[in-house]
């Protein structure tokens, strides 16, 4: 049998790490992941909330980079933990067993306040905020272009050759080699 699932979502608050009377840590936290499709009646996307648990070196980890909207890509198994309240009433709640949990934005996409810049999260709007539409019906950033995910990257220039491995040529055609 097979026991593995993939999400990615924004943490909803910020991971709460504990640890057993053993001293192994664990951390706990919620992710918000969006629906592929709208409400039937209302057109808006919904998201659902899923508890997520990491141990260990996972868990220290999570609780150490990860922080309140932060993107996240959890890959580990579906647990169903069952007990019984203080009625007496017998519980159920899914969780996801975290084995790896990965950084799903970039740490430069912050703004500092664990809100998210452009057309990432930055409220309720479950990320589409920052975005317009044309006459046409087609996306258009809300600066008229395209807004590419690595806009302030640059190439690294690449190392001057050495002047003894090259020999210089003139702008004359006419004494290439070819």
């Amino acid at each position: 049998m097979l026991n593995h699932i993939v999400l990615m979502g924004r943490l909803v608050r910020d991971p709460e790490l504990r640890r057993t009377q053993s001293g192994v840590p664990v951390a706990s936290f919620r992710i918000a992941v969006d629906r592929d499709f709208g409400n039937r009646e209302t057109g808006e996307r919904e998201a659902d909330f899923i508890d997520v648990v990491a141990w260990r070196q996972t868990g220290e980890f999570v609780s150490k980079y990860f922080a309140k909207g932060r993107m996240a890509v959890v890959s580990g198994r579906l647990q169903m933990r069952n007990w019984t309240d203080n009625q007496g009433n017998k519980r159920t709640q899914a969780e996801v067993v975290a084995d790896n949990v990965y950084f799903g934005d970039s740490k430069r996409d912050n703004d500092g306040s664990g809100n998210y810049n452009g057309n990432s999260y930055a409220g309720g709007n479950n990320g589409y905020n920052n975005r317009s539409y044309n006459d046409n019906s087609s996306y258009a950033a809300p600066n008229g272009g395209y807004n590419a995910p690595n806009q302030g990257y640059a190439a690294p220039a690449a190392p001057a050759p050495a002047a003894s491995d090259f020999a210089m040529l003139e702008d004359d055609d006419s004494e290439l080699p070819f």
